[in-house]
C-alpha cells in the first residue's frame, strides 16, 4: 500500500515536469512566474535605495523679501546672504520667486513648498544687540495634498534654511558679543591688578598692627608700674594727710597758749605802765626796764594778734588737710582703678592687635586669591576672544556635539528595507505560483486526496527555489549589504520554501478560498510586520496579531542574516517559523482528506458560472 501510494507520488511528480516542458508557452509562463516575483522585490529596494539623497529634483520655492538693515556701520542683507547660500546647496532644486508666485505655485502644487523671507528679518536679527529683541521668523508653505511623502522631505528643507538662519543669527551675536569679551577681559584684568595692590597693601597694616601691638605690650608693662606707684603714692598722701591733721591740732593748741601768753604780758605791761609814771623814772637801768616792758607790751600784743592769726590759719590749714587727706584718698581710688583699667585695656589691645593681624592676613589672602582667579579668567578671555570667529560660531550653534555610535551600520536605505520586500517577494511569489499553477484535486482520479497533495508539493516547492534563486542574483546585482553571506542563501531558500508550502496547502485544501486567505493575509502582513514601520506605532489590532503572522518572523531571519547576526534573535524566530509551517500543514491535510469533494464542487460551480 505504502509503495503505491510512494508510486503515485512520482507519478504525479513527473508528469508535472513533463508538461512543463513539452509546451513551450507553459515553460515561458513558468519561467515567467520565477522572475516575476524577484522583481516586485528588487524594483522597489532600487526605488528605495537612497530617498533622502535624490532630492536635488524636488522644487523648493524661495521668496526674499529682506530689506536688510545696519549693524556697526555696516549693511546687513540677511535675505541675501540666505539666498546666495542656498545656490550653493544641491539638496533640493531652489527655485527664487516672488511672493505671488510662491502662494500661487504651492497651492496649485507646481512647487511641494516654499520659504517667505520677511522685509524685516534683518533689523529683527540685529535687534538682538538692542534692548528690544524682536524674533526673527520665516513663513513656510507646504501643499499636504500634494505627496505625502514630498511633504516630509520638504521638511529638511526647511530645516536648511532654519539652520542657515540660525548660523546667520549666531554670526551677529558674536561679533556683538566678541567685543564686550573683549572689554570684559580688560576689566577682569584691571580689577585682578587692583586686587593684588590691595591685598598688599593690607599686608603693609598688618605689620604695623603687629608694631602696634608691641608698643602696647610694652606700654602694658609701663601702665602696671605706674599703678604700683599711684597706689603707693596714694598711701604716702594718706598718711601725710593723719600727720597734717595731727600737726594742724598741734599748732592750734600752742596758738592758744601763745594767745593766753601775750594777754596776760600785755596785762602786765598795762599794770606797770599805770602805777609808774615814766616822768618820774630816772634815766638809767630800772628806765630802760620801763621802756623794755612798754615795747614788750607792744611786742605782745603783736605777737598775741599773730599768735591769734596763725591759731586761725593753723585751723584753717588743719580743716585744708583734712580735705586734702579726702581728696587724696579719692585720687589713690581713682588711680587704682585708672591701673587696673589700663591694664585691662593693655590686655584688650594686644588681643584687638592679635584678632586685626589674623583678619588683614586673611583678608589680604582672600585677596590675593581673587586676583589669581581675576588674572586667570581675564587669561581665559584672552585666549577665548583670540580664538577664530568661525569656530567660535560653530561652538555656539552647536556647543554639545553628539557623538552616533551605529550597532550592525548599514550603508544605505536600499540594505535596509532589503527583508521586508525580500519576504514580501517571496509571499507574492507563492501567491501568484499557487494562484496560476492547479494545486490538484483527487475527485474523479485514481490518486487520493494526500498522494495528490503530496505529488504536486514538488512542483511548487521547485518554483519556489528558482524564484529564491532569482531574487538572490538580483540582490547581489543591485550591491545589497549582505553581512552573512552563506546563512544569506540558506535563510532565502527557506522563507520561499515555507511560504510556498503554506499558501499551497491553502489553496490544495480550499481551493479559491485558500486563495482569498492568502491575498487577506498579505494584505495584513504588510502593516503587521514591522518590516518599514514599527508594529508599536500601527494600529492596535496589528500589535495584536503580530506574534502570529508568518512574515514577522521571516524578516527575522533575512534581517539577521543580512544585517548582523544575533543568534538569540535567530534560532527563536526560525523555530516558530517552522512550526507555524508544520501546522498550517498538517490541518490542511486534515481538511484535504475530508474536504476534497466539497472543493472539487465549489470549484466546478464558479467554472460554470464563466466568470471564473
Amino acid at each position: 500500500m505504502k509503495r503505491s501510494g510512494i508510486g503515485n507520488i512520482i507519478e504525479i511528480m513527473k508528469n508535472d515536469f513533463k508538461s512543463a516542458f513539452s509546451n513551450p508557452i507553459v515553460t515561458i509562463v513558468l519561467i515567467g512566474l520565477i522572475i516575476l516575483p524577484s522583481l516586485y522585490a528588487l524594483l522597489n529596494i532600487q526605488a528605495c535605495w537612497d530617498p533622502y539623497g535624490n532630492t536635488g529634483e524636488v522644487e523648493f520655492a524661495i521668496a526674499n523679501l529682506d530689506k536688510g538693515a545696519s549693524f556697526q556701520d555696516t549693511k546687513l542683507n540677511v535675505g541675501d546672504e540666505l539666498v546666495k547660500d542656498l545656490k550653493t546647496n544641491d539638496k533640493f532644486k531652489w527655485v527664487f520667486v516672488s511672493e505671488k508666485e510662491l502662494r500661487d505655485g504651492v497651492y496649485k502644487g507646481d512647487y511641494y513648498a516654499g520659504i517667505i523671507i520677511p522685509r524685516n528679518l534683518s533689523e529683527n536679527i540685529v535687534s538682538i544687540t538692542s534692548d528690544n529683541p524682536q524674533q526673527a521668523k520665516l513663513e513656510y508653505v507646504v501643499n499636504m495634498k500634494a505627496n505625502p511623502v514630498a511633504a516630509k522631505l520638504t521638511d529638511s528643507g526647511s530645516n536648511a534654511v532654519y539652520n542657515a538662519l540660525n548660523a546667520k543669527i549666531v554670526e551677529v551675536i558674536n561679533l556683538a558679543a566678541y567685543g564686550k569679551l573683549g572689554e570684559l577681559q580688560e576689566g577682569l584684568a584691571s580689577g585682578s591688578a587692583q586686587l593684588a595692590s590691595g591685598g598688599s597693601q593690607l599686608q603693609a597694616g598688618a605689620g604695623q598692627i603687629s608694631d602696634g601691638a608691641s608698643q602696647v605690650g610694652a606700654g602694658e608693662a609701663q601702665v602696671k608700674d605706674g599703678s604700683a606707684a599711684v597706689k603707693s603714692g596714694a598711701n604716702q598722701v594718706q598718711q601725710g594727710t593723719r600727720d597734717v591733721s595731727n600737726g594742724a591740732n598741734k599748732v592750734r593748741q600752742g596758738s592758744t597758749a601763745v594767745k593766753d601768753g601775750a594777754a596776760q604780758v600785755e596785762h602786765g605791761a598795762e599794770e606797770l605802765d599805770s602805777a609808774v609814771d615814766p616822768s618820774l623814772i630816772p634815766e638809767g637801768p630800772i628806765k630802760e626796764y620801763v621802756s623794755g616792758v612798754s615795747q614788750l607790751s607792744g611786742g605782745a600784743s603783736q605777737v598775741a594778734g599773730g599768735a591769734s592769726q596763725l591759731a586761725d590759719g593753723s585751723v584753717a590749714l588743719a580743716d585744708g588737710s583734712l580735705r586734702l587727706a579726702g581728696g587724696s584718698s579719692k585720687v589713690a581710688g581713682g588711680a587704682s582703678q585708672l591701673a587696673d583699667g589700663s591694664v585691662e585695656l593693655a590686655e584688650g589691645s594686644l588681643a584687638l592687635a592679635a584678632g586685626s593681624q589674623l583678619l588683614s592676613n586673611a583678608a589680604a589672602q582672600a585677596l590675593f586669591t581673587a586676583a589669581s582667579s581675576l588674572g586667570a579668567s581675564a587669561d581665559a578671555l584672552a585666549d577665548i576672544t583670540g580664538i577664530n570667529e568661525t569656530l567660535l560660531g560653530d561652538y555656539f550653534y552647536s556647543p554639545v556635539k553628539l557623538d552616533r555610535h551605529e550597532l550592525f551600520p548599514v550603508p544605505d536605505y536600499g540594505s535596509q528595507v532589503a527583508p521586508f520586500y525580500l519576504v514580501l517577494s517571496m509571499w507574492v511569489g507563492g501567491l501568484i505560483t499557487c494562484a496560476l499553477l492547479r494545486p490538484g484535486v483527487s475527485h474523479g482520479t485514481k490518486y487520493t486526496p494526500l498522494e495528490m497533495y503530496a505529488g504536486k508539493l514538488a512542483l511548487f516547492n521547485t518554483m519556489s527555489i528558482f524564484q529564491a534563486c532569482v531574487t538572490l542574483i538580483g540582490a547581489h546585482i543591485l550591491g545589497i549589504y549582505i553581512d552573512n553571506e552563506p546563512l544569506f542563501i540558506l535563510s532565502a531558500f527557506l522563507v520561499s520554501g515555507v511560504f510556498m508550502t503554506l499558501i499551497y496547502s491553502m489553496v490544495s485544501a480550499l481551493g479559491d478560498v485558500g486563495k482569498a486567505i492568502a491575498v487577506v493575509l498579505l494584505v495584513i502582513q504588510i502593516s503587521g510586520t514591522g518590516g518599514i514601520y514599527p508594529v508599536e506605532i500601527m494600529a492596535h489590532y496589528f500589535n495584536v496579531l503580530n506574534p502570529y503572522l508568518p512574515m514577522t518572523y521571516a524578516i527575522t531571519l533575512i534581517r539577521e542574516a543580512q544585517l548582523g547576526l544575533v543568534w538569540s534573535n535567530y534560532i527563536p524566530a526560525l523555530i516558530i517559523l517552522f512550526v507555524i509551517g508544520f501546522a498550517t500543514v498538517i490541518v490542511c491535510i486534515i481538511i484535504k482528506e475530508r474536504a476534497d469533494r466539497a472543493t472539487h464542487y465549489f470549484e466546478a460551480r464558479l467554472e460554470d458560472s464563466g466568470l471564473f
